[in-house]
C-alpha cells in the first residue's frame, strides 16, 4: 500500500499543518512585514468583495460606459437630466469593478433617486481575482487538503492584487475623474454644493479617504528625495467630497478614519473580519473627538458585501440589503 495512504488521519494532520504554515506566509502582501508592528490592519478581502451575487432577474443596466478625463467610467443619469437639476454622486465599487452588471445596476438605482452617478474604473481593467469556490457538502480528507491549498492560492492572489492597487495608484485616477467631472458636470456639482460620495468594500475606503485630508501622489514618485513635499512626490489634498456614505469598508486604517472631515454614514457588518471591532471603535472615537457628523449602523446575520445589489435566497439578507441602501440614500439626501 502506498505509504501516503497508510494512515489517512496522521497524513491529513501533517499535510494540514504544512498548509496552514504556508498560508501564514502566502496571505501576506509584500508590504506587510514592514507594517506588522503598526496600527494598520493586515490587508484582507473576502470573496464577497471580489465576486458578484446572481444578478436580480429581469434587471438590465441603462447607463453608459465612456471615458472621463481619460479614465473609463460608467455614467448613470436621472431620466429627466439635464432638463431637471441633479446632484453628482461619485460611486466607488468593490473588487468586481466597472463592468460588473450588479455594480452598474447599483449606479442606476442611485440615478433613479436623482443623482448623476459617475462610477470610475479604479483598477484600470485589473479586477480582483475571482474567489468563488465550488461548495462541497462533506469533503473527504483529500478534498480538504485540495480546498485548503486553493484557499491559500486565493488569499495570495488577492493580496498580490491589493499590492497592485494602493492609494498611490488609485488616488491619482480618482483625482482625474473628479477634475473631469468638475468640467463636464459642473451644473450637477453646483446644484449639490459639491460632490457626493458612496462606496462599497474596496471603494468604501477611498470614499472615506476623499472625505478627509490625504496625501496625493504627484510626478516624481515616492522614491524621489528632493527638498519640498511636491518634489518628494506628495501634496496634501482634500476633502474632495462634501458627504460620504459607505458599506462594509475593507483595508481601512485608523489614521484614515481619524482624517475624515465630512459627514459620513457607515453601514457595517457585525463581526466583520476585514473591518474589525478595534478599528470600528477607534473610528467612532476619532469622529466624535473631531466633531464630525456621522452615523454607524451594524447589520447582524449578513455577509460582508451584502449591501451590493445581488440576489440572496435568505430573505433576511435580501431585506437588509434594501435597508442599507435606504440608510446610505437617506444620509446623502439629508446633506
Amino acid at each position: 500500500m502506498c505509504p501516503l495512504l497508510s494512515d489517512p488521519q496522521i497524513d491529513f494532520n501533517s499535510q494540514h499543518r504544512k498548509i496552514m504554515a504556508d498560508q501564514d506566509l502566502a496571505t501576506k502582501a509584500p508590504e506587510v512585514d514592514a507594517q506588522e508592528d503598526s496600527e494598520q490592519p493586515q490587508p484582507s478581502m473576502t470573496e464577497h468583495c471580489t465576486s458578484d451575487r446572481p444578478t436580480p432577474a429581469g434587471e438590465v443596466p441603462t447607463g453608459e460606459l465612456t471615458k472621463l478625463n481619460g479614465v473609463d467610467v460608467y455614467i448613470a443619469k436621472p431620466s429627466d437630466y439635464p432638463h431637471a437639476p441633479s446632484k453628482l454622486l461619485l460611486l466607488l465599487t468593490g473588487g468586481t469593478g466597472l463592468k460588473s452588471t450588479n455594480n452598474q445596476l447599483q449606479a442606476d438605482k442611485f440615478a433613479r433617486e436623482g443623482y448623476l452617478v459617475v462610477m470610475p474604473d479604479q483598477f484600470e481593467g485589473d479586477i480582483a481575482p475571482n474567489t468563488i469556490m465550488p461548495a462541497e457538502e462533506q469533503p473527504s480528507w483529500v478534498e480538504q487538503i485540495k480546498l485548503a491549498a486553493a484557499q491559500t492560492t486565493k488569499a495570495f492572489l488577492i493580496d498580490m492584487w491589493l499590492a497592485r492597487h494602493t492609494p498611490e495608484k488609485v488616488l491619482p485616477l480618482l483625482h482625474k475623474v473628479i477634475e473631469g467631472a468638475k468640467e463636464e458636470f459642473a451644473d450637477a456639482i453646483a446644484n449639490g454644493g459639491g460632490i457626493y460620495g458612496a462606496g462599497y468594500c474596496f471603494g468604501a475606503r477611498y470614499i472615506l479617504i476623499l472625505g478627509g485630508k490625504h496625501a496625493h501622489p504627484v510626478a516624481g514618485g515616492q522614491d524621489s528625495k528632493p527638498q519640498d513635499d511636491v518634489e518628494q512626490g506628495v501634496v496634501d489634498k482634500g476633502p474632495e467630497i462634501k458627504v460620504g456614505a459607505v458599506a462594509h469598508p475593507t483595508v481601512v486604517t485608523k489614521e484614515e478614519l481619524a482624517a475624515i472631515q465630512v459627514p459620513v454614514s457607515l453601514a457595517l457588518v457585525d463581526n466583520d473580519p476585514v473591518f474589525p471591532d478595534d478599528v470600528v471603535k477607534a473610528g467612532k472615537e476619532a469622529l466624535e473627538k473631531n466633531g464630525v457628523e456621522h452615523e454607524i449602523k451594524t447589520y447582524a446575520g449578513v455577509p460582508h458585501g451584502f449591501a451590493v445589489i445581488g440576489s440572496y435566497d435568505d430573505q433576511n439578507i435580501a431585506s437588509e440589503q434594501q435597508v442599507a441602501f435606504e440608510q446610505m440614500l437617506g444620509w446623502l439626501q439629508a446633506h
